[in-house]
């Protein structure tokens, strides 16, 4: 199993979390769709579940809540790229163009973190540990595999993720109109242009889940009440779906090529 144990490099996605109407029927519905085990938390903490996969942190299922007179956030997994220095990135996020959502806030003694969204609108968190640096596993069947950017202007993502982040965004080789998020050196993520969606997609990232069987979890998850937004099919990177939860958060699935 693909173990993490140290913080994870600024600009690389570490970790995911799910805001939901009722969490208790996420929770339910993720344990039963990736074999998560998870319970509310503390109050403290809003009652947040960081849900584990063999005992490891793997994503978080929180209740949704709306800030007094505002309207109720829409049910969506979002992605968090880390960093050392929540505020200094949240000033570069500023400066390069992006909408803080929400400001930088500590949680606790486990970190500190900011919502914010790119100049083309796709949404993400900022997440600096402290007690808590994120995904204890990825690259699993039931965890996250990749964080995918669906943007309108790939040379304009660029320059803001650089900027913020410090992510250089290239063309990934051998794909047409796919580009590959890299930090280090390394790749971390995708990007593809909003022209591949239905038409009306707002920018936005998309989380992909490994899974050791594509079509048998698309089944699995329409029993459940999920709704299958693009059939199973194979592409370079392996077998795929989109998919969205019985409370509509969309999200990907792909049984991976062996590399």
């Amino acid at each position: 199993m693909p173990v993490v144990t140290e913080p994870y490099k600024t600009g690389t996605p570490c970790w995911v979390d799910l805001m939901a109407k009722d969490q208790q029927a996420a929770l339910d519905f993720y344990r039963d769709l990736f074999g998560w085990q998870g319970q509310p938390g503390p109050a403290e903490f809003g009652g947040y579940a960081v849900c584990q996969l063999d005992g490891r942190a793997v994503a978080g299922i929180g209740p949704a809540m709306a800030p007094e007179g505002m309207p109720e956030p829409p049910t969506v997994w979002t992605g968090y790229l880390a960093t050392t220095d929540a505020q200094a990135t949240q000033d570069a996020i500023v400066s390069a163009g992006g909408t803080l959502l929400a400001p930088v806030m500590d949680v606790g003694k486990l970190g500190r973190m900011l919502i914010a969204a790119d100049p083309q609108g796709a949404v993400f968190g900022v997440w600096q540990p402290g007690e808590f640096f994120g995904a204890q596993v990825v690259n699993e069947a039931g965890a996250v595999v990749w964080n995918e950017l669906h943007t309108s202007d790939i040379p304009a993502a660029t320059a803001f993720y650089g900027e913020a982040f410090g992510i250089e965004i290239e063309p990934m080789e051998g794909a047409d109109n796919y580009w590959a998020l890299r930090v280090g050196g390394r790749d971390v993520g995708g990007a593809t242009l909003l022209a591949n969606d239905p038409p009306g997609t707002p920018a936005h990232w998309l989380t992909y889940f490994a899974v050791d069987d594509v079509d048998s979890t698309v089944d699995a998850l329409v029993r459940s009440g999920g709704t299958v937004l693009a059939p199973p099919f194979d592409m370079m990177a392996g077998r795929m779906t989109v998919v969205a939860d019985p409370q509509g958060a969309p999200f990907a699935m792909i049984k991976p090529v062996p590399m």
